[in-house]
């Protein structure tokens, strides 16, 4: 095949490679997915270095370390990820193609008795090269449009990728059909090995990265629930305090209406009430701590002018904690406070919760106005507030809470409404009467 051929083929397929590994990245190291712009960047990069190496005869290693630069170059730029493991990420990444594109190319020689396959320069050995990358593709395709999996599916997916290589490579040292120097083969049985170690480290890397960000959550989270505990420990103290002196009101109040001083009776009657006026409509949903935790949040809401509906179909008797519970309402009606308060409009404020169990599911639904669009960073959304302090663990709080009870945090939004839906998985407990509900 002419060498021009061949160039604009290293290009294309050049450009494959770097798009398909930031999107990858994008799952890998939870940052957002490449634009436009660094997909560009991307196909330009690896263009460049295809036309720095191919024609100067360089090896393809060098190549190779080039466009794993590149892609750390593009991801730490364009997507806000961490250069380090993005550049990690990256070389092992650029190994595991050429790996698999030997492969292909070797096994297809097998299966049609012709080292054709081979030789980079020929049209068998572009076949194999496109194979490996259709492939990359469609793969890039398949998960742009399913959910990502956890982090275990994902592990075990690239571990399994990895030990079939390893398997695939020592069964065709094996065969006789083709002949292959044995220095090759020796070659890519040990980086087969060299990947799949290089993937247990990349695993213990995030494990460890995630135990470190847990960590804090939970600490931050410790300081959301105390003081929301606080707030409901005042509460409690209120009403302890007026069931003690319930016997002198009530004296107060019969001497008032004996001697016909309605009006005045009505302003005693008034100054009780002020301390528990902010619980009169409560949510009885059977658990007093989320009780108070919905009405409080109602008196905020009706404080800044923010329509505040609650929906609530709360299942009694089940395996649910009021903390996970409080971590979660607390901070999804926090951050939807905090949203419905910036939008301008008094009359166009709201906060929606709807409770609604579903079979052995609970579906808690948070729905509220908003100004600003929320801003992706990663999996999640960034806060806007400007003071960050224990802003933008809301979320993250409540998705912890949430994967206790094989659960999930979902966000969406439209032009005028931010949806967040929590959905729980809970177990009937027995009670003392023997109930199992």
């Amino acid at each position: 095949m002419t060498n021009g051929f061949v160039l604009v083929s290293d290009m294309a397929a050049g450009g494959v490679r770097v798009t398909v590994c930031l999107f990858f990245l994008s799952y890998l190291l939870s940052v957002k997915r490449p634009e436009k712009k660094s997909v560009a960047a991307a196909v330009a990069g690896a263009a460049a270095v295809a036309l720095l190496t191919l024609p100067a005869g360089m090896p393809d290693s060098y190549r190779m370390a080039l466009e794993a630069v590149w892609i750390a170059v593009c991801a730490g730029r364009f997507q806000r990820a961490n250069v380090r493991m993005s550049l990690f990420v990256g070389i092992f990444y650029e190994i595991a193609v050429s790996f698999w594109q030997f492969l292909a190319a070797a096994w297809l020689g097998v299966w049609f008795r012709s080292a054709a396959f081979l030789a980079y320069g020929s049209g068998s050995g572009q076949t194999a090269v496109w194979l490996v990358h259709s492939l990359l593709i469609a793969a890039m395709l398949y998960v742009s449009v399913r959910q990502p999996g956890t982090g275990k599916e994902t592990f075990r997916f690239v571990s399994g990728m990895t030990a079939a290589g390893l398997l695939a490579v020592v069964t065709l040292s094996e065969q006789t059909v083709l002949v292959i120097a044995d220095d090759t083969l020796y070659m890519w049985t040990i980086l087969a090995v060299v990947l799949m170690m290089a993937v247990l480290v990349f695993n213990m890397s995030r494990q460890y990265e995630m135990e470190k960000e847990f960590a804090k959550l939970k600490s931050e989270q410790a300081e959301l629930l105390e003081r929301d505990y606080s707030a409901l420990s005042q509460a409690y103290e209120m009403h302890a305090r007026l069931f003690h002196d319930f016997h002198n009101h009530i004296g107060a109040l019969r001497q008032l209406l004996l001697h016909n001083k309605t009006k005045e009776a009505m302003q005693y009657l008034d100054e009780l009430q002020a301390p528990v006026q902010k619980m009169a409509d409560t949510v009885w949903t059977g658990d007093e701590t989320v009780d108070y935790l919905i009405n409080s949040k109602a008196v905020l809401a009706g404080a800044d002018e923010i329509e505040y509906k609650v929906q609530v179909e709360f299942p009694r008797h089940m395996n649910l904690r009021s903390a996970d519970l409080c971590a979660i309402l607390g901070n999804l009606l926090d951050n939807a406070l905090e949203a419905a308060r910036q939008t301008p409009k008094p009359g166009h404020r709201f906060v929606y919760l709807t409770i609604r169990r579903i079979h052995k599911m609970l579906v808690i639904k948070v729905e509220n106005s908003f100004k600003v669009l929320p801003v992706e960073e990663g999996v999640g959304l960034k806060t806007t507030k400007e003071e960050k302090g224990l802003h933008g663990w809301g979320l993250k709080s409540a998705r912890a809470a949430a994967e206790k009870y094989d659960g999930m945090v979902q966000t969406s939004y439209t032009e005028s409404t931010f949806r967040a839906v929590v959905t729980l998985s809970y177990e009937g407990i027995m009670i003392e009467s023997g109930i199992h509900q």
